[in-house]
């Protein structure tokens, strides 16, 4: 098969995985917090792993402290999956909300007006979402985790789709194909 083949069929694939997280953002939600939780669990333990096994290196015990938090956040998300849902929330719209200061600021200190027009309209997009999320904070903790993997997998499935048919030989012979 065709390497354009396989990078439309992954858009594709991507974009219906994105429609169903939308259509069903609650499931996504806790589909996202399962992933978080277990990348928490496993890159603790590895941390703490190698800290625990390296010698003679200044940061051993605070790569070690590290690493057991994270397995510690990691066992909480999976233990209680609604609380996590809700504190993850609380970051992700935290997190919206100052990358959006921050790129506004950033924005109005460019010289370039090209370039200033489209930091700011990053900036306010990203302090409009995080306004939103916080607004209906803590409703929002049910749904808005899925959603934003939903966009999220539509933007890359459109963009791998694209990427794809881009890479499509202009004729095929059957033999091609």
């Amino acid at each position: 098969m065709s390497h354009w083949i396989l990078l439309t069929t992954l858009g594709v694939c991507s974009i219906i995985a994105g429609v169903l997280a939308l259509l069903n953002p609650f499931p996504a939600s806790l589909a996202v917090l399962q992933i978080t939780a277990w990348a928490f669990l496993i890159l603790g333990v590895l941390q703490a792993f190698v800290a625990y096994r390296a010698e003679k290196w200044s940061g051993k015990l605070w790569s070690l402290l590290l690493g057991i938090i994270a397995i510690v956040i990691g066992i909480n998300l999976l233990g209680k999956p609604l609380a996590g849902l809700i504190t993850l929330t609380l970051l992700l719209g935290s997190l919206f909300l100052v990358s959006g200061i921050f790129k506004s600021i950033v924005g109005w200190q460019l010289h370039k007006r090209e370039y200033k027009a489209a930091v700011l309209m990053s900036g306010a997009i990203s302090l409009i979402i995080g306004l939103i999320i916080l607004s209906n904070f803590p409703v929002s903790a049910a749904t808005s985790l899925g959603i934003l993997l939903g966009i999220e997998l539509i933007s890359n499935g459109i963009s791998a789709a694209a990427l794809g048919l881009s890479g499509k030989p202009e004729k095929m012979t059957p033999k091609e194909a």
